[in-house]
């Protein structure tokens, strides 16, 4: 048999972790460094491998229960060859190191089982939906597989040069960046984001440090709860953005 997808072969290499293609993981494990994976994303494997549940404590639980924000993870561990991909994103290997990394939880597809992982709360005093006020701060030595939708970009953060990123769009930034969540809406009609533009929460880094951000947004945070009643909830009226946020910054 002869086809074109003959040419789609494994790519062979060394390293523990290893691109296949921008869209799948291939990761060597040899009995003692297991690692942990999203549910259901192992697409093949080769070898004496086992798939486990990760155990979740009680505060893990709680913390998830509180803020939507964790991981829900299988514990790959055995002899062989793991390879992990989640609906064709694309995939990037990150080193962390004594910074920490901070991500949001949707975008984690590996990492190593050395690796502590909690919940951390983005500096803000309202809790807004669906524009990442909580992040899953991840410390330690080892090796994170993240996903994005299509290729990002890595932006530089200098105490000089401060970065401004959506909301929907940012997937993970240097722990040690200061982090500052904002509205530039300017104008009460506020039913649409940002009046007219379509733009709605930004996350401010500031710092010295990286933000990583895909070239694409999730659905905008509609149900914001900012007060009570429809109004508040689209950031109108007196528990709304006009009458809360006349500084155009959540602090």
């Amino acid at each position: 048999m002869q086809s074109p997808l003959f040419g789609y072969n494994e790519q062979q290499t060394q390293d523990r972790y290893s691109l296949q293609n921008s869209q799948m993981l291939r990761v060597v494990l040899e009995g003692h460094d297991d690692i942990l994976a999203r549910k259901g994303t192992m697409v093949a494997y080769q070898g004496l491998v086992e798939f486990d549940a990760e155990y979740q404590n009680s505060s893990q639980h709680r913390a998830r229960a509180h803020t939507g924000e964790g991981l829900s993870l299988m514990r790959c561990h055995g002899q062989g060859t793991v390879y992990l991909a989640n609906l064709g994103q694309h995939v990037h290997v990150v080193d962390v190191d004594q910074d920490g990394l901070t991500v949001d939880s949707s975008y984690v597809l590996a990492m190593d089982s050395g690796l502590h992982h909690e919940v951390i709360a983005v500096d803000s005093q309202y809790g807004i939906s669906g524009s990442g006020k909580y992040q899953l701060n991840i410390t330690g030595r080892g090796k994170v597989a993240l996903m994005t939708s299509g290729m990002p970009l890595m932006m530089q953060v200098t105490p000089d040069k401060y970065v401004n990123c959506d909301a929907d769009a940012i997937v993970a930034w240097s722990t040690g960046l200061r982090v500052q969540m904002q509205a530039q809406t300017h104008s009460s009609g506020v039913w649409r984001r940002r009046g007219n533009t379509g733009e709605g929460w930004e996350l401010s880094f500031m710092g010295n440090g990286f933000a990583l951000v895909q070239p694409s947004e999730l659905l905008p945070p509609q149900n914001a709860v900012i007060g009570q009643g429809l109004r508040a909830q689209y950031g109108m009226g007196q528990q709304g953005v006009h009458a809360q946020n006349q500084g155009n910054v959540w602090s």
